[in-house]
């Protein structure tokens, strides 16, 4: 399944049939090329929370190496977010979305220190995006920023009780009472920074939670205003905070640009969640790749570069070092030597 998503195959005839073709490739990996057949019968039966798994600890691999956000403070800085993998209803009858369509939705939670995604769940295509980001085990002290689709004032307190912070956007509808009016710092395109107490509709049974609103001018002349339980930071980072917003979205891109996770090669859903973790799987490989090489890698390109070297016989961390140096690599050492 990786060389699936490495080396862009379409079917799995495709995987099988190129696997054999690299044969004498794969001896000296300790492998064999497996027959359509038995492929197929694992995609189906073999359980997706093996790779789920190998997911994670890979993870942990990548985050010993992870580079810092970098913004000024030291917090861990989280966004959330998800996107929707569309599938044809016809093939994929168990995967109900609309009359016509099917989908499954992928919820991602993007840790800025490496930009890795550090909680991914597969859900169907229905699914809410809120109640899936309050069973996130968010960690005391962090800063989440997610769009408007979580905005739920209940969430937010308990957040606030447990020491978390969070930046979001304001609905259009919100209601709120302005309780103090901030000085905006000048030449920095703030227009407001003032503390807010949400209007809570009398179900809600407990007091109003006080909030901070920070309206900004974009270059553009559109107007954006933020929500934060922080009041610390200044007006400035809040805005930044929320435009650091879009990685995960640039994740998203680079996933379904550069892997396989927008066509299928079996239509179970364990074969489903199967093909979209070994992407993620496939994701981390070559990120870990990118934070370990000197040479600045652009991912779709180190992808595009992999794909092309994938059976090749090289010495990989000199090559990703330095990968314009055409000199042949040194050959290996004899391992018959010794004299008997």
């Amino acid at each position: 399944m990786l060389c699936c998503q490495l080396g862009r195959v379409q079917s799995l005839s495709e995987i099988c049939l190129g696997l054999k073709s690299a044969r004498g490739k794969l001896v000296h990996l300790g492998v064999q090329a497996p027959s359509k057949s038995t492929l197929a019968y694992a995609n189906e039966h073999r359980p997706w929370e093996l790779y789920q798994s190998l997911f994670y600890r890979l993870l942990d691999r990548c985050r010993a190496i992870a580079p810092r956000h970098q913004l000024r403070f030291k917090k861990k800085l989280l966004s959330i977010d998800s996107t929707v993998i569309d599938l044809c209803a016809t093939m994929f009858d168990w995967a109900k979305f609309r009359r016509t369509k099917g989908a499954v939705k992928m919820h991602v939670m993007l840790d800025h220190d490496g930009h890795l995604p550090c909680f991914v769940w597969i859900t169907e295509g229905k699914r809410n995006d809120l109640p899936v980001a309050r069973q996130i085990d968010l960690p005391a002290d962090a800063v989440v920023v997610f769009d408007r689709a979580y905005v739920d004032y209940r969430w937010f307190r308990e957040m606030t009780e447990r020491g978390i912070w969070f930046v979001t956007r304001t609905k259009q509808k919100m209601q709120y009472v302005v309780k103090e009016r901030r000085e905006v710092p000048k030449n920095r395109r703030v227009t407001r920074d003032d503390i807010v107490e949400l209007v809570m509709a009398a179900w809600y049974k407990f007091e109003p939670l006080k909030l901070r609103l920070v309206e900004i001018v974009t270059e553009d002349g559109k107007t954006l205003q933020f929500l934060s339980n922080n009041f610390k930071f200044g007006a400035t980072t809040i805005a930044e905070i929320y435009r650091q917003r879009w990685q995960v979205e640039l994740f998203f891109k680079a996933i379904k640009g550069n892997l396989r996770i927008k066509t299928f090669v079996g239509t179970s859903a364990n074969a489903l969640q199967t093909q979209i973790w070994t992407a993620l799987i496939a994701f981390l490989l070559v990120r870990y790749l990118q934070l370990k090489a000197r040479f600045g890698w652009c991912l779709s390109t180190l992808i595009t570069m992999l794909r092309l070297h994938l059976f090749a016989h090289r010495d990989l961390w000199r090559w990703l070092d330095d990968p314009r140096n055409q000199s042949p690599d040194p050959p290996p050492l004899d391992q018959m030597a010794l004299s008997f």
